[in-house]
C-alpha cells in the first residue's frame, strides 16, 4: 500500500493524469479509501474525481468522516449529487449522521426526494436500533410470480439493490410472507409460482430491536441479510452482514474501553515510552506499598515507639497488592468473555461463588505460607517476633479473600459502564483495588500489632 501511494504521490507531482486514473480504475474501494488517509487534503479532490464513478461512490462509502467531510467541501453540486445518489441509503445515512450541519443540509439538498424521505426515516430510529442500520433497498416479490417474472423482476431493479440472493416475498400492504434465495430460483422450473418455493418459517427482527441482538443473529443462523419489519410485521428494510460486522466490531471495541483495554494494544512507541507505560499500568503497587510501609513505620513509632516494627506488615503486603490487581484482571476477562448484554443471564452470584473458593484457596496458601517462613525464620515460634510475623501474614490471608469477594462488585461496576455507555479505565479499576486493600490491610496490620506488643 505504501509503494502504490508514493506511486501516486509521484504521477500527482508529475501531473500525470491518465496513468494515474489507469492506476485507481482497477483498484478495490475499501484499498482507495485507505489510501485516502495518507493523501494530502488539497490533493484528494483531485485524485477522486479521477476514479470512474462507480468506484468513486463505493470507495466514498468506506472512507471515514474527515476525508468525506474534506470531499463534500471540495465538490460541485454536480458532483455532490452524482456521490450521494449512488450510495446505498444505510451509507448515506450513516455520512450524514457524521457531518456538519451545514454539509449535511447542503447534501440533503442534492438528494432526490425518494431517497431523502427514507435517510430521514433511517435517522429518525433510535442510534442502538435495527432501524438505524438498515437498507431499504432490497428485492420484493409477489407470492404469484412465477420464477421467470421473478428473474425479470430482479434483472430490473437488482443493479440498485444492496444484495439480491435473498429477495423477500410481500403482500400488497408490504407484508412479510416469505423468503426466497437465488439458487432456489435457479432450481427450480421457470414457471413455477413463488409460493411453492419460498421459505415461510422466517427469522426476522422489528425496528427497534437492539442491533446488538440483530448482529448476534448473523453468528448463529449464518445469514446474509436480516428482514426487519414494523410493529403490523411490515416489511420495512434489510440489515446485511456487512453492517453487522461492523456493529460486532464497534461492539467489541466498546467492550474493551469500557474494561480499560485499549483495542490496538497497551504498548507505546520507543522504549523510554514503553517502559513507564507498563510501570505506570503493572507496577504502580510498588509505590502504594512504598508509601503504606512509610505511614506504618510513623504510625508504629508514634504507638509502640518501635519504628522497625513495620518490617513485619511490609513483608506481607505485596501479596495482598499483587492478589488485588489480578483480581480486576480477572473481572475484565470475564467481563469480556461473558457480555451477553441480557440482565437476566448475568451470573453474579455463580461469579461471586467461584471467586470466594478461589479466595479461600489464596488465603489458605498465604496463611501456610506464613506458617512455613516462621518456622524456617523463628527458632521458637511463641516470641513475640514470631508471632508478629504470623499476624501480618494472617491478615494478608483475610484480606486477600475479602478482596476476591469483592469482585462481583467491580463486576456489577463493568455492567453498569456497559449499559450506559461509559468508559473506565481498567488501569484506575486496580488501582481503586490496590488502594482499598492496601488501607484494610495497613489498618488491620497496625492494629494486630498494637494488640501484641501491648499484651
Amino acid at each position: 500500500m505504501l509503494d502504490t501511494l508514493d506511486k501516486i504521490l509521484e504521477l500527482l507531482e508529475n501531473k500525470d493524469f491518465p496513468q494515474l486514473g489507469n492506476l485507481l480504475k482497477d483498484m478495490n474501494p475499501a484499498d482507495v479509501a485507505e489510501l485516502f488517509e495518507d493523501l494530502p487534503r488539497e490533493k484528494m479532490a483531485l485524485v477522486f474525481r479521477l476514479l470512474p464513478k462507480e468506484l468513486a461512490a463505493d470507495a466514498f462509502a468506506y472512507m471515514n468522516p474527515d476525508e468525506q467531510t474534506v470531499l463534500v467541501e471540495a465538490f460541485s453540486d454536480k458532483e455532490l449529487h452524482d456521490v450521494v445518489n449512488e450510495l446505498y441509503v444505510d451509507d448515506a445515512a450513516d455520512m450524514i449522521e457524521e457531518m456538519p450541519a451545514n454539509l449535511v443540509k447542503r447534501i440533503l439538498r442534492h438528494t432526490d426526494a425518494e431517497t431523502r424521505v427514507l435517510i430521514n426515516q433511517i435517522l429518525n430510529y433510535p442510534k442502538d436500533s435495527a432501524g438505524s442500520i438498515m437498507t431499504m433497498e432490497y428485492v420484493d416479490l409477489k407470492r404469484g410470480m412465477t420464477v421467470e417474472e421473478a428473474f425479470d423482476r430482479i434483472r430490473a431493479i437488482g443493479v440498485e439493490k444492496e444484495t439480491v440472493y435473498t429477495c423477500y416475498v410481500t403482500d400488497s400492504r408490504r407484508k412479510l410472507k416469505g423468503i426466497v434465495t437465488v439458487k432456489d430460483l435457479l432450481l427450480a422450473p421457470k414457471n413455477e409460482l413463488i409460493r411453492n418455493i419460498m421459505e415461510t418459517n422466517i427469522i426476522y427482527v422489528s425496528t427497534h430491536t437492539d442491533k446488538e441482538e440483530v448482529a448476534s443473529l448473523f453468528g448463529k443462523y449464518d445469514f446474509l441479510a436480516v428482514p426487519v419489519v414494523d410493529n403490523e410485521e411490515r416489511l420495512v428494510g434489510i440489515v446485511t452482514v456487512d453492517d453487522a460486522m461492523d456493529v460486532m466490531t464497534e461492539e467489541h471495541q466498546e467492550d474493551l474501553q469500557i474494561a480499560g483495554v485499549s483495542a490496538s494494544g497497551e504498548n507505546t512507541t520507543g522504549e523510554t515510552s514503553h517502559a513507564i507505560a507498563w510501570f505506570v499500568q503493572r507496577q504502580y503497587w510498588i509505590v502504594v506499598w512504598a508509601v503504606c510501609s512509610v505511614i506504618m513505620a510513623s504510625v508504629l513509632n508514634t504507638l509502640c515507639d518501635n519504628s522497625m516494627l513495620f518490617i513485619f506488615p511490609m513483608c506481607a503486603m505485596p501479596v495482598v497488592l499483587l492478589a488485588a490487581t489480578r483480581m480486576v484482571a480477572f473481572v475484565k476477562n470475564f467481563f469480556l468473555e461473558n457480555d451477553d448484554g441480557d440482565d437476566e443471564k448475568r451470573p453474579y452470584l455463580w461469579f461471586w461463588l467461584q471467586n470466594t473458593v478461589t479466595g479461600l484457596i489464596l488465603a489458605l496458601v498465604v496463611y501456610l505460607c506464613g506458617q512455613l517462613v516462621a518456622t524456617a525464620a523463628f527458632t521458637d515460634i511463641t516470641v513475640w517476633k514470631a508471632q508478629l510475623f504470623i499476624s501480618c501474614f494472617n491478615v494478608a490471608a483475610l484480606v486477600t479473600l475479602l478482596s476476591s469477594m469483592s469482585s462481583v462488585i467491580y463486576l456489577k461496576v463493568l455492567y453498569w459502564c456497559d449499559e450506559h455507555d461509559k468508559a473506565v479505565s481498567g488501569t484506575a479499576m486496580q488501582l481503586t483495588s490496590v488502594l482499598i486493600s492496601a488501607v484494610l490491610f495497613s489498618a488491620l496490620a497496625v492494629l494486630a500489632i498494637v494488640s501484641i506488643m501491648g499484651a
